[in-house]
């Protein structure tokens, strides 16, 4: 076959794909020609360009057409407005793993990106979470960064954002607040593991389906804390420094939650669940002993057939100083416990 048909059949290809997906002709000459030259365009996914792990310092001019931007792993420092200013469709971008400043980040960048969902910054060196955002983020990411302020204002009128990842940053109890935190009136899932919390996180909005608090220096969790908190279904407190004082006997009792993690505290009791819990961690405690009394979120005497069993079906407690066996009233509480590590 010679290279003039290979190159007609490539030709026909793109065309077949573009009109596949319903690209205008002139949009498709238009990627042709305007795809940066350091960035790949793929032809089967024509809104996409490519420029990650290219080595680059500085953002090249970015296409019109482009919904889809991937620039990690590169040496980027500075985010400027005349990159992106003819990128007014962009849906999703990945800068993660770059070096990029607070002060680097040109204001008025991001909220232009009108239809912006996804952002993604892990893995660089802000100070603070970039302000102002567009309305109509649902997803961003900042881990591993040195973000210690979280500007008070900068989530109003997000009420889209279902995820905000900050874990990994230099967070303090004083940099999350209500008034930190105000707007976030749709969240689902928030990460703050691994930065430097010494109690449990104000103002979230009771949307919060996911709260993810591994890594800190939490010692004890308020009463009541989840009554504003009616969705939480999985919640993470592993290594922390909780103690049995800290944590009220009711502070889990909490019907919506299904997933409960405290591996490596400092507990010596278990505390009280709920029923539908359907795992528990509660591994690299000081806990000396299990019995039904503590555990058991429900009357076995008064229990009957008719009655729901406990949800549990996954519990976790080796690294205490617990002898096995456990008591066979436990067993009979969780009947629907399927592993049990001791």
């Amino acid at each position: 076959m010679s290279s003039n048909m290979v190159m007609l059949l490539c030709i026909a290809s793109l065309l077949g794909t573009v009109l596949s997906q319903d690209m205008p002709y002139n949009e498709l000459m238009a990627q042709i020609q305007a795809c940066p030259r350091e960035c790949h365009c793929p032809p089967n996914f024509p809104r996409a360009v490519y420029c990650d792990n290219k080595g680059l310092k500085s953002i090249p001019q970015i296409p019109p057409f482009t919904w889809y931007l991937y620039l990690q792993n590169n040496q980027i420092q500075v985010v400027s407005a005349d990159a992106v200013r003819n990128a007014t469709q962009l849906r999703w971008v990945n800068l993660s793993r770059n070096k990029i400043t607070s002060e680097g980040l040109e204001k008025g960048t991001v909220d232009a990106m009108r239809h912006l969902e996804h952002l993604y910054m892990d893995d660089n060196l802000l100070s603070w979470v970039p302000f102002p955002l567009p309305a109509s983020l649902e997803h961003l990411s900042l881990c591993r960064n040195r973000i210690s302020k979280i500007p008070d204002g900068v989530f109003l009128g997000l009420d889209k954002l279902t995820l905000l990842d900050l874990q990994g940053n230099k967070l303090m109890d004083d940099a999350v607040t209500e008034v930190s935190l105000k707007g976030l009136s749709n969240l689902v899932q928030i990460n703050l593991a691994k930065n430097q919390l010494s109690s449990m996180p104000l103002g979230l909005p009771p949307t919060t389906t996911q709260l993810f608090l591994d890594g800190n220096n939490i010692d004890k969790i308020p009463a009541n804390y989840f009554k504003g908190l009616p969705k939480v279904a999985f919640l993470r407190l592993n290594h922390n420094k909780l103690g049995s004082g800290g944590v009220p006997r009711n502070a889990f009792n909490i019907s919506s939650i299904l997933d409960l993690q405290l591996s490596h505290n400092l507990l010596t009791e278990v505390p009280l669940i709920p029923p539908g819990l359907e795992q528990l961690y509660l591994d690299h405690n000081n806990i000396k002993s299990v019995s039904t009394s503590n555990i058991c979120p429900v009357d076995l005497d008064t229990m009957d057939a008719n009655d729901s069993y406990p949800r549990l079906r996954y519990l976790r407690l080796d690294g205490n100083d617990i002898e096995p066996p456990i008591p066979r009233n436990v067993i009979l509480c969780f009947r629907l416990l399927r592993s049990i590590v001791i």
